[in-house]
C-alpha cells in the first residue's frame, strides 16, 4: 500500500513510500537535500519498519528535535501501526 506522510519542522515537506508487509519501499522525499534523502531512500529499500526506526529514530538536524529521517522512521511506524489495526 502506498503512503504520504506529511513531515514536520524539517525541509522537506512531504515523504512517500509504501509498504509490503512490514517492508519498505520506494520512499521518496519532497523537498530538502536532494541529494541525501535520495540516499536514505535507496539505503532503507527493503528495510523492516523496525530496522528503520531503531537507526533512524531520534536523529535531529541542525537544532531542530528532528530531521528528514526522523520523521521517515515516524512515518513508517504510524502507516503499519494503520495497516495492522485495519
Amino acid at each position: 500500500m502506498e503512503y504520504r506522510y506529511k513531515t514536520r519542522m524539517v525541509c522537506s515537506t512531504e515523504i512517500n513510500f509504501s509498504l509490503d508487509g512490514d517492508k519498505v519501499r520506494n520512499v521518496s522525499f519532497r523537498g530538502g537535500c536532494n541529494g541525501n534523502l535520495k540516499a536514505i531512500g535507496k539505503l532503507v529499500e527493503g528495510m523492516s519498519v523496525d530496522e528503520i526506526e531503531q537507526k533512524l529514530a531520534g536523529n535531529t538536524c541542525n537544532g531542530r528535535p528532528t530531521s528528514c529521517a526522523d520523521q521517515l522512521a515516524i512515518a513508517v511506524r504510524q502507516a503499519y501501526t494503520e495497516s495492522i489495526q485495519g
